[in-house]
């Protein structure tokens, strides 16, 4: 194959998913995936030696003949999940070749051994692979457009994954020994290079006026889950540097001894330098003094004035000590400071007749010089270098995982993960496309590098995982997900019940608030409301859901298998309104402090069969209430041992040998202070296990008003 200067063939555009001849759009497909699966293969044309294949080029990731079975692999398990195919090519390797270590710490090491299969026995396969897709694409029903349900998102999905493995894979032939590569004439290397530091040209910091940002995906072409959703962001005004940070700028920080000085680095950078003993980029081969630069297959001049490619631990320390010698708050962009600056390139991938810069392989197999494409007032807003970004990698607002890849993004919403933007030189498909959103560890290395800004903009580093906490989990489904079974949301219709006997709407306490959601329904209704727990766990969730953040959880389907959910309140039809009426506290149900204001209503949700000393918290909270004070009990009376010791059990027990149920130990119990405001009533409630398993239980509710 060749890299025409005129661009390459039109199959190599993403296609999009409209179109008005269906049978047409099953050509392109093929077209695109053929493509695709010839560009993959021409990679490993650089590979001189078979110990290439086998010989790790890093210790956190597989050797490159995993990654040149995976992406066939990855196909037919993604078309048997999808039910598209009922049989497999070859279970073994399918199974050895499945899944890839992509996303390890700098110091988690895998030392596992494999049997991996000959280079000839995967061609083989690789081949037996391509005949089985093709079949598929030939013989699949496909109406237009295209979507999640549709048999050609699968194999789309699979075209873009090997897409992704494209570059992945030319990382790491790039860290293998010299002598196992050999540079192709169909990966063509930039000829065009500044060998003098001094003739590189100087950087330049550009005004950018902010603006509104808003993301989500709404373009005609395929997209990972993490693209779909919304998110608004205002940005104010900042400063850009016009291009991206070249190698001769970036020697400066190496010649100004920034690898010793342990004033430009945060924990995690120390720690990764120290472990890898970096004293200059990882690609700088030879002397800091007169380096070379290693390319995919060859090691050439040192061309100045290409960008530096560095990880973001690197680019972070450049940038406070840049912020040291100017005076001024250098760091790298935030993700939607680096969108303000993309309005200023024209179109997209899918129109481009030539890519307007260096990606999408319309031009080399290499960057290129940080000057050569002007975009708008700057150079290099897309391609030559992914640009690292402040940006930790999350859903947007309504994010939802694809059932056949529910494990794209969300491995990596653990605050540890940065968005890097903008593509490099072989960026292709989704890659080069605007609304990509790809990250990595910080640690890790792409064609990677970075341009800077002035910006008074600070990120919001907090970690945010998805809860695996079965007990929270669970009570965040409970609480904030889908009714199920016809049952109506549980903490709703307490709230209504105590709403409609409560006359004052003064101060509420929700007692047993678990993850907030009475709470936040009080909060509609009453002037201030106090959340309280006994679980720090359970407050947390509910101060975040508090502050306007979603919060994601897991659900168990069966066994191993979990679905991905999120928490919003404005899906619930609540928001800032309700969050500014309540105060969530921590606190002990059965020693509880003296208040000096006293509540209207004292809710207390499934609480009393779940204490040890029940009764000490039925007279502590007499206390807390006002005359005429309501206090609303739901318990489904399910004394246990584990929780409440049974001498101290109010009910379902026998006294002098005659039955005492709890409904009849709190009318003698309140009797003294409160009269009994309504008739008990049942308020059924389904807490979600797993797909198909459910607790259905039915809640007492009593109502008493302090005299």
């Amino acid at each position: 194959m060749s890299l025409p200067q005129a661009g390459l063939p039109p199959s190599t555009r993403t296609p999009l998913l409209s179109g008005g001849d269906a049978e047409l759009k099953r050509q392109e497909l093929l077209g695109y995936f053929r493509e695709t699966w010839t560009l993959y293969e021409s990679l490993f044309d650089c590979l001189a030696d078979e110990q290439a294949y086998y010989t790790k080029a890093i210790s956190l990731r597989h050797p490159l003949i995993f990654y040149f079975g995976h992406t066939a692999t990855f196909y037919i398990n993604k078309l048997i999940a999808g039910g598209l195919i009922d049989s497999r090519v070859d279970p073994h390797i399918e199974a050895m070749m499945a899944i890839g270590v992509d996303e390890m710490s700098w110091d988690d090491l895998d030392n596992s051994h494999y049997a991996w299969p000959g280079v000839a026995e995967l061609r083989d396969y690789r081949g037996r692979v391509r005949a089985q897709v093709e079949a598929v694409i030939q013989r699949m029903p496909l109406t237009l457009p295209v979507d999640w349900q549709s048999p050609a998102w699968v194999i789309l999905m699979g075209i873009e994954h090997e897409r992704i493995h494209l570059e992945t894979s030319s990382v790491l032939i790039r860290q293998l020994p010299l002598a196992w590569v050999k540079p192709q004439p169909h990966w063509p290397v930039c000829p065009d290079a500044r060998h003098n530091r001094a003739s590189v040209p100087s950087n330049a910091l550009l005004p950018v006026a902010g603006g509104t940002v808003t993301q989500g995906k709404t373009d005609d072409t395929y997209g990972w889950d993490n693209e779909y959703g919304t998110l608004t962001t205002e940005v104010k005004p900042f400063k850009a540097s016009q291009l991206l940070t070249s190698n001769a700028e970036f020697f400066d920080f190496i010649a100004a001894g920034g690898y010793q000085d342990d004033r430009w680095w945060d924990e995690e950078g120390l720690g990764w330098r120290s472990f890898a003993q970096a004293t200059m980029p990882t690609f700088w081969v030879g002397s800091p003094d007169a380096p070379r630069l290693r390319l995919m297959a060859q090691e050439v001049p040192m061309p100045w004035d290409w960008p530096v490619e560095v990880n973001q631990l690197e680019a972070t320390a450049f940038c406070r000590w840049k912020a040291s010698q100017t005076g001024q708050s250098v760091q790298l962009p935030s993700e939607a400071e680096w969108l303000l600056l993309r309005e200023q390139v024209e179109g997209d991938q899918p129109d481009w007749q030539q890519a307007p810069g260096n990606i999408n392989l319309d031009w080399w197999a290499s960057s290129c010089p940080v000057d050569r494409f002007r975009q708008g007032e700057f150079f290099d807003l897309i391609g030559n270098v992914w640009q690292w970004t402040t940006t930790p990698t999350n859903g947007l607002e309504g994010f939802r995982v694809h059932p056949l890849y529910d494990d794209f993004s969300t491995p990596t919403f653990d605050g540890k993960h940065a968005l890097i933007k903008g593509g490099s030189w072989i960026s292709t498909g989704n890659e080069a496309l605007k609304s990509a959103r790809y990250a990595f560890r910080r640690h890790f290395f792409q064609h990677a590098g970075f341009r800077y800004v002035v910006s008074a903009h600070q990120e919001k580093m907090s970690l945010n995982p998805y809860e695996t906490d079965e007990m929270v989990s669970q009570y965040l489904d409970f609480q904030y997900g889908p009714d199920y079974f016809g049952t109506r949301n549980y903490a709703s219709a307490l709230v209504e019940i105590a709403c409609g006997l409560t006359e004052k709407r003064g101060a509420a306490l929700d007692i047993g608030c678990a993850t907030g959601r009475a709470s936040f329904e009080l909060a509609r209704h009453f002037d201030q409301v106090t959340g309280m727990d006994y679980s720090a766990r359970f407050i947390d969730v509910a101060l975040q859901l508090t502050h306007g953040e979603d919060f994601r959880y897991v659900v168990q389907q069966e066994g191993d298998l979990v679905d991905y959910r999120q928490v919003r309140l404005k899906d619930v039809g609540l928001g800032e309104a309700q969050a500014r009426r309540i105060r969530f506290v921590q606190g002990d149900a059965c020693n509880l402090k003296p208040q000096a204001d006293l509540f209207d209503l004292v809710l207390a949700s499934n609480l009393i069969d779940r204490l040890r000393e029940p009764t000490r918290f039925l007279n502590d909270v007499t206390h807390m209430l006002r005359s005429d004070g309501i206090l609303l009990l739901s318990s489904p009376y399910t004394w246990l041992e584990a929780y409440t010791p049974k001498e101290n059990w109010l009910g379902g027990i026998r006294e002098n040998g005659e039955a005492l149920t709890t409904y009849q130990a709190l009318q003698r119990l309140l009797a003294a202070d409160f009269e009994e405001l309504a008739v008990p009533q049942d308020v059924p409630f389904v807490i979600r296990e797993t797909a198909r398993k459910y607790q259905h239980s039915v809640a007492q509710v009593t109502v008493w008003r302090k005299r």
